[in-house]
């Protein structure tokens, strides 16, 4: 195990949501009776994960995995928006399935409509950088610019400001958590990583995020930053199987809501390149 803020570190390595199903047989219909109950339950909902995320990041600046109380994990991907991430968004609202996602900035000039869209859904959006830079390798100024320039960008298609970041290639120095302390960001691992930017096959993929699922796992997928086709072919098969086995599938704020994650957690075995 590795404990976190001593000296120099360097990483070799919103809201959840159900996207809502009919109502019910006898279930009132009308808009208001439908919509103002929700609403009130997701801003609560949306405080809670919120305030969740706060005390975390107190006590535990980086989380690669929740905590086990409870048969819940979440999907992550990393990269986007691209053109791959529409058709990982219609997967994701046909199975009725939230997600998290670490969207690169300077993407949005060309795929913004689909960041919109993941908001209009209610996925929370983390911080993944303005353009996927080394952070080790850069400046305190040059690091701040990366983070705000990214958050910026989301903010701009409606996206609150991020509580999450992961950073790229699973790599960040001393200057980079003194920066999240600074704006209020919790950084966000994963405790497994399904190898897709590496298109190593479709069942590869599904094995991969397979192999190491459990209570409190992370799962780390990627929507854009190449081809991502075998990650949309894997995405339905990963989601069905889990569901065999019995977890539910939440976003990261709500994975830590309910899975109060500890204190010390191994980040000696992240290897990068995967973020």
């Amino acid at each position: 195990m590795v404990a976190l803020g001593l000296g120099m570190v360097v990483g070799a390595v919103a809201r959840a949501h159900h996207r809502r199903a009919p109502p019910a047989h006898g279930q009132p219909t009308t808009p208001n009776a439908l919509l103002r109950p929700v609403a009130i339950q997701n801003a609560s909902l949306a405080t809670r994960e919120s305030e969740a995320l706060r005390r975390i990041r107190l006590t535990t600046p980086i989380v690669r995995m929740a905590g086990t109380q409870h048969r819940e994990i979440a999907l992550t991907f990393d990269d986007g928006p691209g053109p791959y991430t529409p058709a990982i968004v219609r997967i994701l609202t046909r199975t009725h399935t939230p997600a998290t996602f670490f969207e690169v900035g300077e993407e949005l000039r060309y795929f913004g409509a689909s960041t919109a869209e993941i908001v209009r859904l209610g996925d929370p959006i983390g911080d993944h950088t303005w353009s996927h830079p080394d952070m080790a390798h850069l400046s305190r100024k040059g690091e701040q610019r990366q983070l705000l320039k990214q958050a910026a960008a989301i903010g701009n298609q409606g996206a609150p400001f991020p509580q999450m970041y992961r950073p790229p290639y699973g790599r960040w120095n001393r200057t980079t958590l003194a920066l999240l302390t600074q704006d209020n960001m919790l950084m966000v691992l994963w405790s497994v990583d399904t190898d897709d930017w590496e298109r190593p096959g479709t069942k590869q993929i599904i094995r991969n995020a397979l192999a190491g699922a459990k209570p409190g796992a992370i799962i780390l997928l990627h929507d854009a930053g190449g081809d991502r086709a075998e990650t949309v072919a894997a995405l339905p098969v990963i989601i069905r199987k889990l569901r065999r086995r019995g977890y539910r599938l939440v976003t990261v704020p709500r994975l830590l809501l309910d899975n109060p994650p500890p204190r010390r957690q191994d980040i000696g075995s992240i290897k990068g390149e995967g973020g």
